[in-house]
């Protein structure tokens, strides 16, 4: 395993006062600079590190300012230190030529590091995709079911006092998980509603993906009373790819109708061009016309 990099002061220190000469957080645990070659995303990382306009602003204000938050990490059985906080941190860092990152080591077992990376991640992130939402609230689930909850409450109470989600949303939200990847990342992107997606999430992988391309076939969204139309067939053993090409083949847009001006012109043009092919071949000829007149 790779030692923490320490800088300054701290380099005439003795690896044995180190921890008590950085600076200290509230709860007494100590922050250190350590190689970002180092830093590894965890596995089970739920939480997207894109390099989008968010990432550009981070990157700017970590170059003017530096890392103000400092990551969270554990140390990995096989070298270096698995990242559970500052993921993004991290790649701002790589993207302006900042080699170290600030970050504090705790020892976690796997059930208190999700639990630990969900919980500093949902404090920290503003916005989160349905994606994000549905895996963190899964695996934190899963670990507080592991570790066992201490008084009244139990796991999922946990969640609805943390994120303000109704038990039924949260649930729903989870279903989310079972979505293939083509349909979970619609939902990100808003090409699937949240509603009809969690109807789907119901559908086997196989049915999920004709659905998928259906989606693609006929450039439709499905709605609500299909998505529920779509989970019962499937749960009666009555769904088949034919069936859902059919069902969403319903939800195609009927061809806009070309304005009435158009429709004059329609009988000088072949059938298949488009409404702006025969505008642009009526202006070029108005536009010769036009010329060949001022000669």
């Amino acid at each position: 395993m790779g030692k923490p990099n320490i800088t300054g002061n701290l380099a005439l220190t003795k690896a044995s006062d180190i921890f008590k000469s950085t600076t200290k957080k509230q709860d007494g645990e100590c922050i250190v600079e350590i190689p970002i070659i180092q830093l590894h995303a965890p596995e089970f990382h739920p939480f997207q590190v894109n390099d989008d306009e968010s990432m550009t602003r981070l990157a700017e204000n970590i170059k003017r300012y530096g890392v103000r938050e400092p990551g969270l990490v554990r140390p990995r059985a096989d070298g270096g230190y698995e990242l559970l906080c500052g993921n993004r941190r991290k790649r701002a860092c790589e993207l302006v030529g900042i080699d170290v990152l600030p970050v504090i080591i705790r020892e976690l077992d796997d059930d208190n590091a999700v639990i630990t990376m969900v919980d500093s991640n949902l404090e920290q992130r503003e916005k989160l995709l349905y994606s994000e939402k549905a895996g963190a609230y899964r695996m934190k689930l899963e670990a507080l079911n592991h570790n066992g909850i201490k008084g009244d409450m139990n796991s999922v109470d946990v969640l609805v006092e943390q994120t303000g989600e109704s038990k039924n949303q949260i649930f729903r939200l989870i279903r989310l998980t079972e979505l293939i990847a083509a349909l979970i990342d619609r939902v990100d992107i808003k090409q699937l509603a949240f509603n009809p997606a969690v109807e789907l999430s119901y559908l086997t992988q196989v049915e999920q993906t004709a659905v998928a391309s259906a989606m693609d076939k006929y450039e439709v969204k499905p709605s609500l009373s299909q998505s529920v139309r779509l989970k019962k067939m499937s749960q009666s053993g009555e769904l088949t790819v034919e069936v859902i090409d059919k069902i969403l083949s319903e939800a195609k847009k009927p061809p806009k109708s070309e304005p009435k001006g158009a429709m004059r012109f329609r009988k000088y043009f072949p059938p298949d061009y488009s409404q702006k092919q025969m505008e642009t071949v009526i202006i070029d000829l108005l536009t010769t016309w036009k010329g060949s007149a001022t000669v």
